[in-house]
C-alpha cells in the first residue's frame, strides 16, 4: 500500500473530490465554453446579422457542411477532454492524445455526452499519467496507453451514462412543466448555490442538458447570486466589486460565505423568488445551448443563450420540443427583470435589513 501511495504521489494522481468534482468539472465547462457555446454565439450572430463569412459554410465532413461556429462545436467533445486533462496536470503527450478520446466520447455519449466525457477522460488521463515516462519508447506507450484506455472506457461507460444524464435531465425539465412554481424555486436556487460554490454549474446544466422552463428557472438562480451579490456588496467594492461579480463569478465571495455564511441567505432568497416568476409568470425558456444555463450573467452568456434560443434553438432544445419565436416587449421585458432587476432590487432590499437586524455587518462582503 505505501509503495502505491508513493507511486501516485510520484506520479500527481490525485483521487479526490476536489481534483475531480470541483478541478476537472471546471475546466469541463470551460473546454465546452471555448467550443460549443462560442460556436453557437458565432453562428447565431452571423445568422442574424448576415455576417458571410460567418454563415459561409467552409469544410465538408461526411457530407455534411460547416460554418466556423459549427467547427467549433463539432469539437466540444475534444475541448472538454483536454481542458480536464489541463486540470489534472497531464503531462504533454497524455493531453494531446485526449483529443482524439473526447471526440470519440461525446459522440458515443449522445446527449449526455459532457457526463461522459468528464468520466472518461479522468481515467484515460490517469491511466496516461501513469505510464507516461515508465518506458524508453514514451513517445509510443503514453499515447497508445491513453486512447486506448480512453476509447474502450468510453465503448464501455459513455452509452449508459449519457442515456442516464439525459434521463435525469429530462426528469427535471418534465417536472418544471408540470409544477413549475415549486420546480422554479428548486432549480433556480439549487443551480444558483452550485454557481457560487467552487463547482461548474454551467457544467452541471451541461451535463444534464437543461434547457426549456428548466433552463429559465437556473439562468434565473445564476443571475440573483451574481447580481444579488454584486449590487449587496457594492458599499464594500464599489464599481470593481460590481463588475468583477455581476459580469465575472459570485464565486468570488466564498471567503466571506466560510466566515459568515448569513451573506449568502439574501441572494439566495432572491433566487427563489426569481425562479418561479421565470417559469410562472414570464415562461421564461432557455433554448440555447444548455451550458448557458448555468452561465447566469457571466459574459451575458446567459442571456446570449436566452436570446440564441428564441431565433434559433440549438439541438438539445429542437429535440425537447422548441421552435424559434420572434421575441416581443414581454419576452425581452421578462428577461431583463429576471436577469437584471428583481435580483439587484431584492438583494438590495434584503442586504439592508440583514445588516439592520446585525446578520450582516460591515466588512463581511468585502472582496480581497
Amino acid at each position: 500500500m505505501e509503495k502505491l501511495k508513493a507511486f501516485l504521489k510520484r506520479k500527481n494522481i490525485v483521487i479526490s473530490a476536489k481534483r475531480y468534482g470541483i478541478d476537472a468539472l471546471g475546466a469541463m465547462a470551460q473546454g465546452l465554453f471555448c467550443s460549443l457555446l462560442i460556436g453557437t454565439i458565432l453562428n447565431t450572430v452571423g445568422s442574424q446579422f448576415h455576417i458571410g463569412f460567418l454563415t459561409a459554410q467552409i469544410i465538408e465532413i461526411n457530407k455534411q457542411g460547416y460554418t466556423i461556429g459549427g467547427l467549433a462545436s463539432f469539437m466540444s467533445g475534444s475541448a472538454m477532454a483536454v481542458a480536464i486533462g489541463y486540470a489534472l496536470q497531464a503531462p504533454p503527450m497524455v493531453l494531446f492524445s485526449l483529443a482524439t478520446v473526447g471526440y470519440a466520447c461525446n459522440a458515443l455519449g449522445g446527449a449526455g455526452g459532457p457526463l461522459a466525457v468528464l468520466f472518461v477522460a479522468i481515467i484515460a488521463a490517469e491511466f496516461g499519467k501513469a505510464v507516461s515516462k515508465e518506458t524508453k519508447v514514451d513517445i509510443l506507450v503514453t499515447p497508445i496507453v491513453t486512447i486506448l484506455v480512453g476509447i474502450g472506457a468510453a465503448w464501455l461507460i459513455a452509452p449508459p451514462i449519457g442515456s442516464a444524464a439525459s434521463a435525469f435531465g429530462q426528469l427535471i425539465m418534465r417536472a418544471t412543466v408540470l409544477q413549475p412554481f415549486w420546480m422554479g424555486i428548486l432549480v433556480s436556487v439549487l443551480v444558483g448555490v452550485a454557481l457560487t460554490l467552487p463547482i461548474s454549474s454551467a457544467a452541471i446544466c451541461s451535463v444534464l442538458g437543461l434547457t426549456g422552463l428548466a433552463g429559465g428557472a437556473a439562468v434565473a438562480g445564476c443571475c440573483a447570486q451574481m447580481v444579488g451579490f454584486a449590487v449587496m456588496s457594492f458599499r464594500e467594492n464599489g464599481w470593481g466589486g460590481l463588475v468583477s461579480q455581476g459580469l465575472g463569478t459570485s464565486m468570488l465571495q466564498m471567503p466571506n460565505i466560510v466566515k459568515n455564511p448569513r451573506i449568502w441567505i439574501p441572494p439566495t432568497l432572491a433566487s427563489a423568488v426569481t425562479g418561479p416568476l421565470a417559469t410562472c409568470l414570464f415562461k421564461l425558456e432557455m433554448n440555447g445551448a444548455p451550458i448557458n444555463s448555468g452561465m447566469g450573467t457571466c459574459g451575458l452568456c446567459g442571456q446570449l443563450g436566452v436570446w440564441t434560443g428564441w431565433l434559433s434553438p440549438s439541438e438539445k432544445a429542437l429535440a425537447n420540443g422548441a421552435a424559434a419565436i420572434a421575441p416581443g416587449a414581454f419576452e425581452w421585458t421578462g428577461l431583463i427583470l429576471i436577469s437584471f432587476v428583481l435580483p439587484a432590487v431584492l438583494c438590495w432590499a434584503f442586504g439592508i435589513l440583514f445588516r439592520r437586524i446585525g446578520w450582516i455587518r460591515e466588512g463581511d462582503l468585502k472582496l480581497d
